[in-house]
């Protein structure tokens, strides 16, 4: 009966490693000699996040972890499970203990998890009753509570590279578990095709050539294009990787490299990002990092968000680029970025400081009277040069 379920399981449920020996990948964390390797091989597990984007093996590494320490897994989600199912796990784990056996908890997307509910699993963490793995796409600086966060290990996991899912595809064709009975045809740079479109996504590369196996046991690269019909571009717009590429975007111009500033603006469109809200991000960067080098820039910025808003995507697309070549070849200055928040800091430390009286404005005659104007030099007609236009608490001060 159970091989006969595996049969219909999906492939990539068929081919989840089971051991460390058949993880690929993540060599940084359990490569040979890699320190949550020799925990494990030691037998010294603790609780840890696991933050990483979709499909890099978060939960196979949880149950594998598990199985190498002989530990009783149990894993819930975020998503459906609340403090009901944590208090029956909480029993299991206070009779593993009497007799004996570690529990690990493995919590998939853990910032589901609202304060309250991450609050209720804290004190069973911090006596060792339970050993918690959380799993998250998201920064869990932002998104795991404090306390918690303090007691548990964060491990970054990186997308898959092209070679580790290469050769998790090969395993699949090669395994009995696996595709070995459907004697599929491919070529290696077919193979290596379907790893690069998965964009790091172990998960939707199986799922892939699964599909691709079921139009024909010969798989070409017509097929593969058919099955993925678009790159699966991993892209969050209020994730943690909408930030990654607005930084790169700006760095990049910041840097001056116009092909990568395109390269970054055009991902971000791709992935389904407003416009509007990277031409908002030329408007700024043009007054932030370019602006008295150069303050046409501005103008373009601006021409840039109009059109934005006049035509959308994708025929404003071209706009954004031309406007991120512009700026990223643009001379630069920080001046007026600089000038901004030193103000800024002196009017937070100073507060409310009086307007000298001899810049203030006097339209009548008691204003005259308390002296409202008295002194001022009007430029155009006589030397101000020594004339001070600072309260008296800032004098001589400069920004520039």
């Amino acid at each position: 009966m159970k091989n006969n379920q595996e049969n219909f399981s999906p492939l990539a449920s068929r081919m989840r490693p089971k051991k460390l020996s058949e993880f690929f990948g993540q060599d940084q964390l359990v490569g040979d000699g890699a320190y949550l390797r020799r925990a494990i091989e030691n037998d010294n597990v603790f609780s840890m996040i696991f933050w990483g984007p979709p499909g890099t093996g978060k939960t196979t590494l949880a149950s594998i972890i598990a199985e190498e320490t002989n530990s009783d897994f149990i894993e819930m989600s975020a998503v459906d499970s609340g403090v009901k199912r944590l208090r029956e796990i909480v029993d299991v784990a206070e009779k593993n203990k009497q007799a004996g056996k570690r529990t690990i908890l493995f919590i998939d997307e853990i910032h589901r998890w609202n304060k309250a509910q991450q609050d209720r699993l804290l004190p069973h963490v911090e006596r060792g009753g339970i050993i918690l793995i959380g799993a998250t796409t998201e920064n869990p600086s932002f998104e795991v509570n404090s306390a918690l966060l303090s007691r548990a290990r964060v491990f970054v996991l990186k997308n898959l590279s092209v070679g580790d899912i290469a050769k998790m595809l090969e395993r699949a064709l090669e395994s009995e578990k696996g595709l070995k009975k459907e004697k599929i045809k491919i070529e290696k740079k077919d193979l290596e095709r379907i790893a690069d479109l998965s964009n790091g996504d172990a998960r939707i590369a199986l799922n892939a050539l699964e599909i691709c196996t079921s139009i024909g046991k010969k798989i070409t690269k017509e097929i593969i294009l058919e099955v993925f019909q678009k790159t699966n571009l991993v892209y969050d717009r209020n994730g943690d990787e909408h930030f990654n590429i607005i930084s790169a975007l700006h760095k990049s111009m910041r840097g001056g490299d116009a092909s990568a500033a395109v390269y970054w603006t055009v991902r971000m469109l791709e992935g389904g990002e407003d416009p509007i809200y990277i031409a908002r991000r030329f408007v700024r960067f043009a007054s932030e990092d370019i602006g008295l080098a150069n303050n046409t820039a501005l103008l373009l910025a601006n021409s840039v968000f109009e059109a934005c808003q006049k035509l959308g995507m994708p025929e404003c697309g071209v706009h954004l680029a031309h406007c991120a070549i512009y700026l990223a070849k643009s001379p630069k200055s920080v001046a007026a970025y600089d000038a901004y928040t030193q103000a800024q800091a002196d009017v937070k430390k100073h507060g409310n400081l009086d307007v000298p009286l001899h810049i203030r404005n006097a339209p009548t005659k008691l204003m005259k009277d308390l002296g409202y104007g008295k002194g001022y030099k009007y430029t155009p007609k006589e030397d101000s040069a020594d004339q001070e236009y600072f309260p008296d608490e800032l004098k001589g001060r400069t920004y520039m």
